[in-house]
C-alpha cells in the first residue's frame, strides 16, 4: 500500500529535483497543506531525498508541523583542504566535492539586505499553537563557496564570508529536531530564533562562518554530540537569553573565534565536551550568566599549524582567559586545560596567559580544575590534517610554563576558588573572595 505521507523527491510531478530542488519540496509542502487541511487529522509528512545532487534555487518555506526531511548520508568532506590545494592537483583527488543527499545553495543573497534570504530552509509561522515537530535528518547542505569581503584575503574560499544560511529559524518552535546533518561552507550554519525543546545532535557542522547560533530567547534544549568547528570570525556555538541548555559530548574543533559562547544564559550546563582552538576566548560567559555548570571538560589551546590559516586570529590577546566569566554563582568544576604556548606568538608579548578570568560578577565557584601549560615551537604545514595531527601529537620533552591559572578581577568579589592553582598561579583578591591553593609537589620530584 502506497503511503500518501511519504514523498520521494525525485518521484514529484512538479519541478526537476536536480535542476532545482527548492521548488520541488515547496511544491509538495502545498500538497500536505492541501490534503491535510482540517482541524484534526494532520499527520505531517516525510520528503526523502535520494543520494545525489541537488540544486537549490528557490528557498524552501517550511510552515507546517509534523515534517521531516530525511536523506541518505550526510555527505561532508573538507571543501577548505580543497579549496587550498593547487587547482591542476585537483585531478588526483579521490573526491572533489562533498557526497550523499547533497544540496547545493544556489541563492545568490547579495542582493538582499534581509539576512534570512540566503538561508536554503526558511522556517516561520505566526499563530497558535507554535509550529512544531519538524526534522531535519541525514543529508548534505553545501554553500558551495566562500566570497571575497574586502578584507584583503588572497583566497576568497578563506573568508567564511557568502551570506549564505543552512536552516533558518525564524518563529517560536516546539520540539524541532535537527539530527545525523552534513553543513560546509555556509555562513551561518543552524540559526534558530526562539527554541523550546530544540535538539541538535550528531551532526557535522565544519568549514562554516558560525555552525550553531541560538537566538532571540529559548529553554529546555540541548546540543549534544556533534562534530563542530567554525571560521575565525564565527561561533561555534552560541547561544543568548537561554534557560535549560544542555551543551554536553561534542567534539569541537578550531578554528571558532569562540568554542562556546553564552550571553544571558541562566541555569544550563556546559559538560563533557572536549574543545580545541587556536584563540582565546574559548568559552565565553557573558551578560550576565548565572548559575551555569562548565564541568569535565577537555580544553585545548595551542597555535595554528596550517600554513593558509596563520596569519588569522579572533582579536583577542592571551591575557583575555581561555574561559572568561561576567555573571553570577557559576561553577567550574574538574576541568582540565592543555595550554600549549609557543613563547614568540604571545600577545602582548612577554605575558604570562591566563587560563580562568572572571571579570565581573559575584558568588562563582572554581574547583579542582587542572592546568597544565607547556611550550612549544610553532611549525607549519601545508596539509591541514598532517599539520593538525602532527601538532597535536607532539608531547617530548615539553618545558612547562608560567600561567595564571584563574584571575579574578577587582569588579568580580565573593568567589569561591579551591585547588585550580597554587599560589604563584592565582590571581585574587582573598580579603573579598575564599581562595585555597592547590598543594605544590616538592621540587625534587
Amino acid at each position: 500500500m502506497t503511503n500518501k505521507n511519504y514523498y520521494d523527491v525525485t518521484e514529484w510531478s512538479v519541478g526537476n529535483p536536480y535542476e532545482d530542488v527548492g521548488e520541488v519540496i515547496n511544491s509538495i509542502i502545498n500538497d500536505i497543506k492541501q490534503r491535510q487541511s482540517g482541524s484534526d487529522g494532520k499527520p505531517g509528512a516525510v520528503i526523502y531525498l535520494p543520494p545525489a545532487d541537488y540544486h537549490l534555487r528557490t528557498q524552501v518555506l517550511i510552515d507546517i508541523s509534523f515534517l521531516k526531511i530525511q536523506g541518505s548520508g550526510h555527505g561532508f568532506t573538507s571543501s577548505s583542504i580543497r579549496f587550498n590545494v593547487p587547482e591542476n592537483e585537483w585531478a588526483d583527488l579521490h573526491e572533489l566535492w562533498p557526497g550523499g543527499s547533497r544540496i547545493l545553495v544556489d541563492l545568490d543573497p547579495s542582493t538582499s539586505d534581509e539576512e534570512s534570504d540566503g538561508a536554503a530552509f526558511y522556517v516561520a509561522r505566526e499563530g497558535n499553537p507554535r509550529i512544531s515537530s519538524v526534522e531535519f535528518s541525514n543529508f548534505n547542505i553545501d554553500g558551495l563557496h566562500f566570497v571575497d569581503d574586502g578584507s584583503g584575503e588572497k583566497n576568497p574560499e578563506n573568508t567564511y564570508v557568502n551570506g549564505k544560511t543552512g536552516i533558518y529559524v525564524a518563529s517560536a518552535q516546539d520540539s524541532f529536531r535537527i539530527t545525523e546533518m552534513g553543513f560546509v561552507y555556509l555562513e551561518h550554519g543552524v540559526t534558530i530564533y526562539n527554541a523550546d525543546a530544540l535538539t541538535i545532535h550528531d551532526n557535522f557542522i565544519a568549514e562554516c562562518g558560525n555552525c550553531i547560533e541560538l537566538r532571540g530567547w529559548g529553554q529546555a534544549s540541548k546540543v549534544t554530540e556533534n562534530l563542530m568547528g567554525a571560521g575565525f570570525n564565527g561561533y561555534t556555538i552560541f547561544a543568548e537569553n537561554f534557560g535549560g541548555l544542555l551543551v554536553t559530548t561534542n567534539n569541537i574543533f578550531p578554528r571558532g573565534a569562540s568554542s562556546i559562547s553564552l550571553a544571558g544564559v541562566t541555569k544550563s550546563s556546559v559538560t563533557n565536551n572536549r574543545l580545541h582552538a587556536f584563540y582565546p576566548g574559548m568559552v565565553v560567559l557573558d551578560e550576565n550568566c548565572s548559575e551555569i555548570l562548565v564541568s569535565a571538560n577537555h580544553m585545548l589551546h595551542d597555535q595554528e599549524p596550517w600554513a593558509p590559516m596563520q596569519h588569522r586570529d579572533n582579536g583577542l590577546d592571551d591575557l583575555y582567559g581561555l574561559l572568561s566569566i561576567s555573571g553570577n554563582d557559576n561553577s567550574v568544576i574538574g576541568n582540565h586545560f592543555s595550554e600549549t604556548i609557543d613563547q614568540e606568538t604571545l600577545k602582548p608579548a612577554g605575558a604570562t596567559p591566563v587560563i580562568i578570568r572572571l571579570v565581573a560578577g559575584h558568588g562563582n565557584y572554581i574547583a579542582n580544575n587542572n592546568v597544565v601549560a607547556t611550550e612549544i615551537q610553532s611549525g607549519s604545514g601545508d596539509s591541514a590534517f598532517s599539520a593538525q595531527v602532527d601538532a597535536l601529537l607532539a608531547t617530548e620533552e615539553l618545558k612547562k610554563v608560567a600561567v595564571t591559572t584563574v584571575l579574578v578581577e577587582k569588579s568580580s568579589t565573593q568567589n569561591t576558588v579551591l585547588d585550580s592553582g597554587n599560589n604563584e598561579q592565582i590571581v585574587i583578591d582573598k580579603t573579598v573572595n575564599a581562595f585555597r591553593a592547590t598543594p605544590t609537589v616538592p621540587t625534587k620530584y
